[in-house]
């Protein structure tokens, strides 16, 4: 029998069709609707199916004497996670689940189900355990996700890039798409992935940094991506990818890296607020919180901050893992912000296309800052050098070749605006938004221990 999904409506837009004062009207309403068995319940003279789609569940109830046998026939031969078409007429039932159920006239089954099941998907099934079961989880991510709070997590990923997209577009910025594939580091170093590219040598981006500072001296003025960025290090951590998406910005004409930082914070706080009045927040039980203001705080002052702690780090040091945590703490006890910025790092630490504090390269500190959240750095970023021969020389003192990035420089020869930028990670913004692992809010996740799904 031919059977077409073109008036199928989702579980959620049901109620669009219930009408408590013209209930006639109500009971007459056909619907058609397709999804998922969550569960059947046989007491004999009444049958019923609970049916999950992408937005929710629906009650279909099914009467011995009412229902054609041709459709309680094929109920019995139902498995959990089959896939139906059903076609019937929506009815008020307060003891129902929402308060309204629906009677099918048509059942077609497009697809059973294996049984046993790799894991329960069901909402009566407990919630995702990240210590206990992520790789069956991850194993088995098409059926993790038809559950209703991993669901949840990849709905308001959607809504978070949404809202950027819509923020920085609002803001001038023009979409861009780097390649991906490169033929020298973007930000030296050896931690790429060598790909073969015919009888060349080519890797993997690590960042679209030196193609967005390239697109500065066309012209473009504002540019972002939504971002893949690929990076060879061998970590084995809870925040760690080898293949990350990011919000990746950079912006001409700037008075300084503080230009730069309003970009993130506006755009911050636009997801936040998102995020804060969304559904799968509430699915969730995710409190999100906004700070008014992101404290600006330089390097030094974290240092002094943690030697209060008894913590020493040496000029020049990183502010590891551990403090950075620590510093989550102090900003949140001194200031009421989970939210803040770290900012003139020393110069010696940063990459060669950040800008020294007065332009000059026997600077002491630059203009590049990070991002943190809740204790981890979600996004680093600063003014950029727009000067050829200060960006040469700087690439030479991080002991690199100009000559791999001629093709690069030569863009700093004919008119190159001030200009900085950032990187925010939209793995990292959700596991802190959730307080879960960076596994939990990617699809696939691709680190060291895992290439497939």
């Amino acid at each position: 029998m031919q059977i077409s999904f073109k008036d199928r409506v989702y579980s959620n837009e049901l109620k669009n069709f219930v009408n408590k004062e013209d209930k006639e009207n109500t009971e007459n309403k056909e619907i058609l609707i397709v999804g998922w068995v969550q569960e059947t319940r046989d007491f004999g003279n009444l049958k019923f199916i609970v049916l999950r789609d992408r937005e929710g569940t629906v009650q279909i109830c099914m009467k011995k004497k009412k229902t054609p046998d041709e459709i309680l026939d094929k109920v019995k031969d139902l498995t959990k996670e089959s896939v139906v078409y059903i076609r019937g007429n929506l009815s008020i039932n307060a003891k129902a689940p929402n308060g309204y159920e629906i009677f099918p006239a048509e059942m077609n089954i497009i697809s059973i189900a294996n049984v046993p099941l790799p894991l329960d998907p069901s909402d009566k099934a407990e919630k995702a355990d990240v210590t206990a079961n992520i790789d069956t989880r991850l194993d088995n991510r098409f059926l993790d996700i038809r559950k209703k709070d991993v669901a949840a997590i990849f709905k308001l990923r959607s809504r978070v890039i949404d809202a950027g997209r819509k923020f920085l577009s609002s803001n001038k910025f023009i979409e861009i798409h780097s390649p991906k594939i490169i033929s020298s580091a973007s930000e030296g170093g050896t931690e790429l992935f060598p790909i073969a590219y015919f009888d060349k040598e080519a890797f993997l981006a690590q960042s679209p940094q030196l193609y967005k500072q390239m697109l500065m001296a066309g012209g473009f003025d504002r540019v972002f991506e939504t971002a893949t960025y690929f990076r060879a290090e061998s970590h084995d951590t809870t925040r760690h990818l080898n293949e990350i998406t990011a919000f990746d910005c950079e912006m001409s004409f700037i008075d300084s890296e503080n230009d730069v930082m309003d970009i993130i914070e506006g755009l911050m706080k636009t997801i936040l607020k998102e995020a804060k009045d969304s559904e799968e927040a509430k699915i969730l039980n995710k409190e999100i919180s906004i700070p008014e203001k992101f404290p600006r705080l330089s390097y030094d002052e974290c240092l002094q901050y943690l030697n209060e702690k008894n913590i020493t780090i040496e000029w020049g040091g990183d502010i590891d893992t551990k403090c950075e945590r620590i510093m989550g703490e102090v900003v949140k006890d001194k200031f009421g912000s989970e939210l803040f910025f770290i900012t003139k790092y020393p110069l010696k630490i940063k990459p060669f296309y950040t800008a020294p504090e007065n332009f000059n390269a026997n600077d002491k500190y630059s203009r590049a800052f990070d991002l943190e959240y809740k204790g981890v750095e979600i996004s680093s970023g600063g003014q950029r050098v727009h000067i050829y021969d200060l960006l040469a020389e700087r690439i030479k003192r991080c002991n690199l070749n100009p000559e791999n990035f001629k093709f690069y420089l030569d863009a700093f020869k004919y008119g190159m605006p001030p200009h900085g930028g950032f990187g925010l990670g939209i793995e990292r913004i959700l596991m802190q938004m959730l307080d879960t692992t960076v596994r939990e809010v990617i699809l696939f996740p691709r680190d060291r221990h895992r290439l497939t799904p």
